[in-house]
């Protein structure tokens, strides 16, 4: 009895040794930024003469719209148009325009909503500009307006990605009237790290954004717009309740936001097929002090605090939530429930089909006019 009493308990630990571990890895996923690309796509076909390139079947490849596609070791990119036939396992898209590189049968691919890499594709004139902020000068691009703006738009980018994700919002807010400032943040591997090198999910992130606030105000604007992609969606929601200079916002717009981190962090270990515990465990370990040393924080992220459902009588200022009912990644259900709870000040853009933060992609013309016509009644 007593050996299998001791072998039992053996086994118990050790099973609660691996849960623990587990959770860990979680924690540590969530807050370590993401470097490496996913090359999932097979080029099965190409033919420049007559415009077409076709991929492997994916959720994504399938989607209309626009899109950029990247070959391993960034070889090379190319923007793709619509899908002109498919089949079981594979698609037939518009091959639009191979910007650098070549790309041959047999590469592997990543599928991006990137599809424009640098402002000088747009056609207006910019200014590679650095921010100074508490952790150091960050590198923005400045689009002016040609006869200047009072306003200017500042766009935040999200988890994992650049400024280049905020090429495609560039356009819209120019015939808005702002001037536009697309901003790098600590950890996304162009503005200065943290100590830590961790993620903030929004809690540190924001005092980058106010460092650019800051900036615009001393360049002459006298209001800001701020647009925020995904966890940008959660840093912009941090700024404009915590910065000093919180008073020069006048409106919000969000793509694909994070309005609730623990539904967003539920929402993707489901996705992970993760047991309900482990979830819980890794969260409690991102907002606990002791667990920084397994986690790696040099601060504990407080998820309470980044959920703006709850938060949703503290918000003053008019918001603009853009959103696929389908995103896969960020799910809507935080950006409907906010709508709901303050219908006077948010006004929510629903898509579907679209997936995350490719709203633009899927449906260019109605998320620009989106924008266009929703800052027109606020500026």
């Amino acid at each position: 009895m007593l050996v299998a009493l001791v072998s039992t308990l053996a086994i118990v630990g050790a099973a609660t040794l691996a849960i623990g571990a587990v959770m860990v890895r979680v924690a540590r996923m969530v807050t370590i930024p993401a470097r490496r690309r996913d090359y999932d796509i097979d080029v099965l076909d190409i033919d420049t003469d007559a415009g077409e390139i076709t991929l492997s079947r994916t959720a994504d490849t399938v989607v209309p719209g626009r899109y950029g596609l990247l070959t391993a070791g960034e070889a090379a990119y190319a923007r793709i148009g619509g899908v002109r036939r498919s089949t079981g396992s594979s698609v037939t898209r518009t091959l639009e325009r191979v910007e650098r590189g070549r790309i041959h049968a047999g590469d592997r691919a990543h599928w991006w909503g990137y599809y424009y890499r640098s402002p000088s594709e747009l056609g207006h004139p910019y200014d590679d500009v650095r921010i100074e902020g508490e952790l150091g000068e960050a590198p923005a691009w400045l689009i002016r307006q040609p006869a200047g703006a009072d306003v200017w738009a500042i766009v935040v980018h999200g988890r994992g990605a650049t400024r280049e994700e905020g090429l495609r919002a560039v356009q819209p807010l120019l015939e808005s009237g702002c001037s536009v400032l697309l901003v790098s943040c600590r950890n996304d591997g162009e503005a200065p790290a943290s100590a830590d090198g961790r993620y903030g999910l929004g809690e540190s992130e924001w005092h980058d954004v106010e460092a650019a606030i800051e900036y615009a105000v001393a360049q002459g604007a006298t209001g800001v717009v701020l647009m925020g992609f995904s966890m940008g969606g959660a840093i912009v929601l941090q700024t404009v309740m915590r910065a000093a200079n919180r008073d020069a916002v006048r409106a919000v717009v969000l793509d694909s936001p994070v309005v609730d981190w623990v539904d967003t962090l539920i929402f993707q270990a489901q996705l992970m097929r993760l047991p309900a515990p482990v979830t819980r465990g890794a969260m409690r370990l991102i907002g606990s002090s002791w667990a920084r040393p397994l986690t790696g924080q040099s601060a504990v992220v407080d998820l309470p605090v980044l959920n703006f459902v709850a938060r949703a009588d503290e918000l003053s200022l008019p918001v603009l939530i853009m959103h696929s009912d389908d995103d896969g990644y960020v799910p809507a259900t935080a950006s409907h429930l906010l709508a709901a709870l303050r219908p006077d000040i948010v006004t929510l853009m629903t898509f579907t089909t679209a997936r995350h933060t490719r709203l633009w992609n899927y449906d260019a013309q109605r998320w620009s006019s989106g924008i266009r016509d929703w800052l027109s009644q606020q500026l």
